[in-house]
């Protein structure tokens, strides 16, 4: 009895223990997909606003706003293509390490572009602009090669891997039409090996067909009145569309 009970506490502790673990881990779950979610939010009311300002706000206000514009949505696009592309080409690893330390100077120019645009100097800000505008062009030009470096590489496997396709779907369509490598003289092996037919030559005109009084006055009463298909080539042609008259039956 003791055993027992013993038993039945340590599986009520391990289904408690588990109903803690498992909690523990939605909990977290659910934490991840919730600032997921904010942050996906905060970044979409920021690049809204941003755009707004580089589209509403002429002079210093609006370039850096299209810098810092420029400079997240290349940053972003290229983060989401090595994504994408890595799980599939293990080659790109080093790519995403360039990405990140990429990435790094990206932020630190994001940065000091949001400083900036609370600069209330700008005289001295239109004096920084050239130097942040080749920094922007820089990181972006660099972001845009490694996404589009990755792009060719995934369709230049796509190509090779149709390619390919292509030319295993051209040797089976010649396999399918193996008949056409065969010489036009020669007769297919079945013609070949068929018997001889029994008579090449038609019955002569003497051989006429019975009347249909000698047709219907056979010993078969159920097959009188019935027209047996004639043998030959000939046969289907000649053979009525219609159906055969029913012969009245006496009593």
């Amino acid at each position: 009895m003791e055993t027992l009970l013993l038993i039945l506490t340590l599986l009520f502790a391990a289904f408690v223990a588990l109903g803690v673990y498992a909690g523990v881990k939605a909990v977290k779950a659910a934490k991840r997909g919730v600032d997921r979610t904010l942050t996906q939010a905060r970044r979409t009311v920021e690049e809204t606003t941003l755009r707004a300002k580089s589209y509403g706000q002429p002079g210093v206000s609006g370039e850096l706003a299209q810098l810092r514009l420029s400079l997240r949505t290349a940053m972003r696009a290229t983060q989401e293509t090595l994504g994408a592309s890595v799980a599939e080409d293990a080659s790109l690893s080093e790519s995403v390490g360039l990405f990140q330390r990429l990435s790094a100077h990206g932020r630190e120019l994001d940065d000091e572009l949001r400083r900036l645009e609370r600069e209330p100097d700008r005289a001295t800000l239109a004096q920084l602009m050239p130097g942040l505008r080749e920094r922007t062009e820089r990181i972006t030009r660099s972001a845009d090669s490694l996404r589009w470096a990755a792009r060719d590489r995934a369709r230049r496997f796509a190509d090779d891997d149709l390619d390919a396709l292509n030319a295993q779907i051209d040797v089976e369509a010649g396999a399918l039409r193996h008949w056409t490598d065969e010489e036009p003289g020669t007769a297919p092996r079945s013609s070949q090996q068929s018997p001889p037919s029994h008579s090449s030559s038609p019955p002569p005109p003497s051989q006429a067909p019975r009347s249909d009084a000698a047709r219907g006055s056979g010993p078969a009463g159920s097959g009188a009145g019935r027209e047996l298909p004639e043998s030959g080539p000939a046969g289907w042609i000649g053979r009525p569309w219609q159906k055969s008259a029913r012969p009245e039956t006496t009593n």
